[in-house]
């Protein structure tokens, strides 16, 4: 039975493709962006989130681990990550649910039935099935055998997409996909580097072929401020996209809703929290999509 990692199924969701709609989001990501709102998606492992501000100390995780990795220390309770398994039972029984568990192993009946649950609200919204992550490409074959069982009862489908993966990957599904939600943040592929650690080449490429096959896609840009909301890339990117074919392209302004889960998860946060653009430098460029002829919307 095909199983994946999954963070959430979020029902009702309306920033994630047309109409009311069921994401799903994947574990794993190939980039490590330095603006990520979801890093509990980065990595395909299961961890434990840490909300040391609804910790009393208690030291009830400490009795239940089974390995005896979690040690009190100026009442905090820590744990030896290099030595746990992350079964996950120490956030089990935390009265106050300081300790939680991400990463739940599901087969693909699992999210069927929880897709389809929602047919009716898809069928008077025009909404349907998007998977996001973390990078959902990463698990082709498990959304594959989803993808038939959607085809067959006409629910419609989005993949919310990096694009960086293998070409092959893309091939394995693309005709069982109504809309791409394509991200693309920078065009210097130095730049693209520094900021998420891979190069864009294989992103540009696969946004290109998306095209040329004639896929419906929602070009997705995150505007950071001192980032990539510069005029060379703005331009860079309206002359790379003037030649494909896109519905409209979203421009999403940073946010730091996701800066406390870095803490959580024990991660280091490489932004200063102040990249949040201007309403006025988000028209801005906005006004440069429009006067080059595309439709562009500002958020989601």
């Amino acid at each position: 039975m095909n199983k994946s990692t999954i963070v959430n199924i979020q029902k009702f969701s309306v920033h994630d493709g047309p109409g009311i709609r069921t994401t799903v989001f994947f574990k794993g990501c190939p980039l490590n962006c330095w603006w990520c709102h979801n890093p509990e998606t980065q990595r395909k492992e299961h961890e434990i989130m840490f909300f040391q501000e609804r910790c009393t100390a208690c030291g009830i995780c400490i009795k239940r681990c089974p390995q005896k990795l979690i040690t009190m220390e100026n009442n905090i309770p820590v744990t030896d990550e290099e030595k746990c398994d992350f079964c996950g039972k120490c956030t089990n029984f935390c009265p106050n649910n300081a300790r939680e568990y991400v990463g739940r192993d599901v087969t693909t009946q699992e999210v069927v039935k929880e897709i389809i649950k929602d047919e009716v609200f898809y069928e008077q919204s025009g909404g349907g099935v998007t998977f996001s992550g973390g990078e959902p490409m990463l698990h082709v074959d498990f959304i594959n055998e989803i993808l038939e069982e959607c085809k067959i009862r006409r629910i419609h489908t989005t993949m919310d997409t990096s694009g960086y993966v293998s070409w092959d990957k893309f091939d394995k599904i693309r005709d069982k996909i109504d809309l791409f939600l394509y991200d693309l943040k920078l065009m210097d592929n130095e730049i693209h580097r520094k900021y998420t650690g891979v190069e864009n080449t294989i992103i540009l490429k696969n946004l290109e072929l998306l095209s040329k096959y004639g896929h419906n896609i929602y070009l997705r840009i995150p505007i950071i401020g001192n980032v990539n909301d510069n005029n060379k890339n703005i331009d860079e990117t309206i002359k790379f996209i003037s030649k494909l074919h896109l519905i409209q392209v979203n421009l999403l302004p940073y946010h730091k809703m996701g800066m406390d889960k870095y803490k959580r998860l024990k991660m280091n946060y490489k932004l200063t929290g102040d990249e949040k653009p201007s309403d006025k430098k988000m028209n801005e460029i906005a006004e440069k999509f429009n006067q080059a002829g595309m439709k562009v919307k500002i958020g989601g």
